[in-house]
């Protein structure tokens, strides 16, 4: 795929918002390829949605569509005076409404920098990390049972 101008990304935002929400998109819209391990945010202060370019590029169209919706239930809940922040009722109900993912899947591409494995001895959960654990100074997250090294 090729890049988007900002005024194509602005248009497909535009169009995804009238279509789910019934409502037009009016700010401004960019693609910031400094996020690294999100597809997007809503910037409330300067009510700016950021996408991941990586996400246009490596995930498939519903999956970066899916990104967009998200944003745009935080930009309109914002815009309305309701609850925008993740943990809110209002948000997790338009998420619902909109059908649009509470998180994104990881990229393939960031999938192959986790190079360290543990698994928990109690409930058998394997965690795979980037960086290597203290198996001295932390414990499983769900059970808090001890952690082995797998790789």
């Amino acid at each position: 795929m090729k890049q988007l101008s900002e005024k194509e990304l602005f248009h497909l935002v535009n169009t995804i918002s009238i279509e789910y929400f019934g409502k037009a998109y009016t700010d401004e819209v960019i693609f910031n390829s400094r996020l690294r391990t999100t597809g997007g945010r809503y910037l409330p202060s300067k009510r700016l949605i950021e996408l991941n370019p990586k996400y246009y590029f490596e995930a498939d169209e519903d999956e970066f569509i899916g990104i967009i919706k998200h944003e745009l239930c935080h930009y309109h809940l914002h815009i309305e005076g309701k609850g925008y922040k993740h943990g809110d009722p209002e948000f997790k109900a338009l998420l619902r409404l909109t059908g649009s993912p509470r998180h994104c899947k990881p990229l393939s591409s960031n999938m192959n920098r986790q190079k360290h494995q543990y698994k928990c001895v109690n409930c058998n959960y394997v965690y795979k990390r980037v960086r290597r654990v203290d198996l001295k100074r932390y414990r499983c997250g769900k059970c808090r049972g001890k952690l082995v090294r797998l790789s």
